[in-house]
């Protein structure tokens, strides 16, 4: 459990209790597969705010598409305008944000998610993760690659980083909204911990 402060709680939170879990930016994070944009969406909807993909607001700015971004001017290029365009989001008002599997991976960016948002890493099981992104084709980092050998690759980088989350949801193979409830009871226990039990270990990081 790591020693970051829960977002202080506004007085009056009206008749609606989703309001308190509208007043921070809720940021997911976790490897490719997931279902980050896919639940982001439904939750952004949930909850009545804003959505925003960071890979679709990468490829708006560079005015290409990831694949050509890679291509073209390598992953290092690629992960300093991630970093640019996500350090703008935050500086909007609140929102759900989907990262891309390497954005909270970056010191940088990770402590600017850390400090003006609510960090949630949807983490599944990696054969789950491995036959969904099999079925589908433009990710740069499985080019030419077997996608359980990329997994668990960036798995074991990516999961130390990860772990700093504000908050842990396991997903499994269930429909989206599942995770959605999920994502929202977490949110739930964190920023309005008297509404109910305190979050469990695998919830509150």
């Amino acid at each position: 459990m790591t020693d970051d402060p829960a977002p202080s709680r506004p007085d009056d939170q009206g008749s609606d209790p989703r309001a308190i879990l509208r007043h921070r930016t809720i940021v997911l994070v976790g490897l490719m597969g997931v279902g980050k944009s896919s639940v982001g969406r439904r939750l952004a909807a949930a909850l009545d705010l804003p959505f925003r993909d960071a890979d679709n607001e990468v490829e708006a700015a560079a005015g290409r598409s990831i694949p050509e971004i890679f291509a073209e001017m390598g992953e290092p290029a690629f992960r300093d305008g991630e970093r640019r365009v996500i350090a703008r989001l935050l500086d909007e008002p609140p929102h759900v944000l989907a990262t891309g599997g390497g954005a909270f991976v970056n010191a940088e960016t990770r402590a600017l998610i850390k400090s003006k948002a609510v960090a949630v890493w949807l983490k599944a099981d990696l054969e789950l993760l491995a036959r969904r992104v099999s079925r589908k084709e433009g990710r740069p980092l499985l080019k030419g690659r077997d996608p359980m050998d990329v997994l668990r690759e960036h798995a074991s980088l990516r999961y130390p980083a990860y772990g700093e989350a504000h908050l842990t949801v396991e997903t499994g193979d269930t429909p989206h909204g599942v995770a959605v409830e999920a994502v929202i009871q977490g949110l739930r226990g964190y920023l309005a911990p008297s509404e109910g039990p305190p979050p469990s270990e695998s919830e509150s990081k």
